[in-house]
């Protein structure tokens, strides 16, 4: 029995799926495969069902489920603990970026971290807040940028980056590119251009509508800010950005602040609690980076509603 073979084991029974576990563990499809068969040989039982559209446990499955998470878990802190007492970090350090994310600071603590410690494998990919969140929840994801409309889930870290608040951006002849400030109500009047669900700006405008019993018009969906942006200037709807998003193409759009979205959007760091050395040195590495970003984000004043109490993090200049 073999590490690889309960990772590869874990992976699919978190997943449901042998192509999806494939991808998390970074090898073939085939390979995940044959490591499980060669696992459940040695066992002498079945621990996937590979009956049904899903990869589901089998009852021995189940049973073998957490005593392999605990296996994995004390392997790895075999490995933290003599990592820590001889001053070593190397491993592999997986990180998330909402997609469509226009702030570099996390591409600095990159580079600072890969020049301190050379021996780790970087994984950087891109996905909506909502997915990545649950990836770091889960574990298969160290550290990720996110916009959020919840808190953390347990047994999650947060460092916030930016909180600001909505705005609409609209052509220069539109009837509101004339308006320092929009109700909600007004905003919908409008065929609107969003984010798509599972993203932080989102998540804030839709629960605004909610609170407010408005019911918007979405007439498109992009999954980046730019493209949400180059949508509006064409006439196609009103954009749903944060302010600094919407500012950022100020000359071909004005910017009108929405009245009536009592939460703020704000860009949030977040990772593991139970980090081992490379996160660890990784966070502080991102806490650096991100300082003159968070100074700027709290000089800046803004001239949304402020969250009134209640915290609602999504993101300026990123979904």
């Amino acid at each position: 029995m073999e590490l690889r073979q309960l990772e590869y084991f874990v992976a699919v029974a978190e997943e449901a799926n042998f192509t999806r576990a494939a991808e998390r563990v970074h090898i073939s499809q085939s390979g995940v495969s044959a490591q499980i068969r060669q696992l459940e040989r040695e066992l002498g039982a079945d621990l996937i069902d590979r009956s049904g559209r899903a990869a589901t446990l089998t009852p021995a499955g189940v049973a073998a489920l957490d005593h392999a998470r605990a296996a994995l878990a004390s392997a790895a802190a075999v490995r933290e603990a003599v990592d820590e007492v001889n001053g070593l970090v190397r491993g592999r350090l997986v990180v998330g970026m909402v997609t469509g994310c226009t702030i570099t600071a996390l591409f600095d603590a990159l580079a600072a971290f890969h020049r301190d410690h050379p021996g780790v494998e970087i994984t950087l990919f891109e996905d909506n807040s909502d997915r990545l969140i649950e990836s770091v929840r889960i574990g298969a994801t160290d550290l990720a940028l996110v916009g959020s409309a919840e808190q953390p889930p347990e047994g999650v870290d947060e460092l916030p980056i930016i909180s600001e608040g909505l705005a609409a951006a609209v052509p220069l002849d539109h009837p509101l590119a004339g308006r320092e400030r929009a109700s909600l109500a007004e905003i919908c009047e409008h065929p609107l251009v969003c984010l798509p669900r599972g993203t932080g700006i989102r998540a804030v405008f839709d629960q605004a509508c909610v609170a407010g019993g408005v019911k918007p018009d979405i007439a498109l969906e992009a999954s980046a800010p730019p493209a949400i942006a180059d949508l509006a200037t064409r006439g196609l709807g009103v954009a749903v950005l944060s302010e600094s998003m919407a500012a950022a193409h100020h000359g071909r759009l004005a910017s009108v602040g929405i009245d009536g979205v009592d939460s703020n959007a704000a860009l949030t760091l977040m990772w593991r609690a139970n980090a081992g050395p490379a996160l660890k040195a990784f966070v502080r590495h991102a806490r650096e980076a991100f300082r003159p970003v968070r100074s700027a984000a709290k000089a800046r004043p803004h001239r949304a509603a402020t969250a009134r109490g209640r915290r609602t993090p999504v993101a300026a200049g990123t979904p």
